[in-house]
């Protein structure tokens, strides 16, 4: 039996055996001509460029892709090179990038996205074969007849047909342990969510999502002009205020590009 067990140990890519890590991939940037929507003037952001990351989680009972990205790996020129959609610049695939540490976005456990908006669900639909978590409020606007305003629902399409968790209105713990916790942020979205992770060497992080864009708006309290219900952010934001000083968390602001470029990317890792 211990032998069975060790040859399925070592059938494991490494990380897999190992306690929480986290990966950082680079899938793109987006340029900001104008911040007015972010309710700023250009003097008063010291960086306009947004990054867009996307995550690995993964823990010894599975593994969680958070957010995918905005440029689809579908649209990557075959010889190399970048990759554009709209105002996004993405360098490399991500499907690629996954493959540099040994997996597939057909073998991740779980999906989980920080909200519908087109910069985060870029390859979302790579993961139909992971179990999707997702509050019921944004499930049913993705799928509406309407679909919501800044989304590709075409990105999202294959999700529909795939295994669904609803989160509740409530922190959901997705491997049980403390380790990774869905908390949620409503406000930018009706279902926006951020990331908890508790990590043995890095302490304790929070992925923000777009719960914040800026590092600016920590001290302005500015909050983005179409977003559907700003008293909502800012309750968010005040939760998670407290939730960071009780925790000891660092808040991770995603697209925060000078904070993002300073991070340790794929195939490095956080633990």
């Amino acid at each position: 039996m211990r032998f069975a067990t060790l040859l399925l140990a070592l059938a494991l890519p490494l990380s897999a055996r190992s306690p929480l890590r986290l990966y950082v991939f680079d899938c793109g940037k987006l340029t900001v001509d104008d911040p007015s929507r972010f309710d700023f003037k250009k003097e008063e952001l010291k960086v306009l460029d947004l990054a867009v990351p996307c995550y690995l989680i993964v823990h010894p009972k599975g593994t969680l892709m958070w957010d995918t990205g905005v440029v689809p790996d579908n649209l990557f020129p075959a010889g190399g090179g970048a990759a554009h959609k709209e105002y996004a610049t993405s360098l490399r695939p991500l499907r690629a990038q996954m493959a540099e540490v040994g997996f597939k976005p057909e073998n991740i456990t779980y999906l989980a996205l920080s909200h519908y908006h087109w910069d985060h669900v870029g390859n979302a639909w790579q993961f139909s074969h992971s179990k999707w978590l997702v509050s019921k409020i944004e499930y049913d606007q993705m799928f509406s007849s309407d679909p919501p305003p800044r989304t590709d629902a075409a990105l999202f399409a294959p999700l529909k047909k795939t295994k669904t968790v609803f989160l509740p209105d409530q922190d959901y713990d997705v491997f049980g342990d403390g380790t990774v916790v869905i908390k949620p942020t409503p406000g930018h979205t009706p279902g926006h969510r951020v990331l908890f992770l508790k990590l043995e060497h890095t302490g304790p992080i929070v992925l923000a999502g777009d719960l914040y864009h800026y590092r600016e708006e920590l001290t302005t309290g500015r909050v983005m002009k179409t977003d559907p219900d700003q008293a909502k952010v800012r309750a968010s934001r005040a939760a998670l205020d407290e939730f960071l000083k009780q925790t000891g968390a660092q808040l991770w602001i995603q697209h925060e590009l000078v904070a993002f470029q300073a991070e340790k990317k794929s195939p490095q890792y956080y633990d």
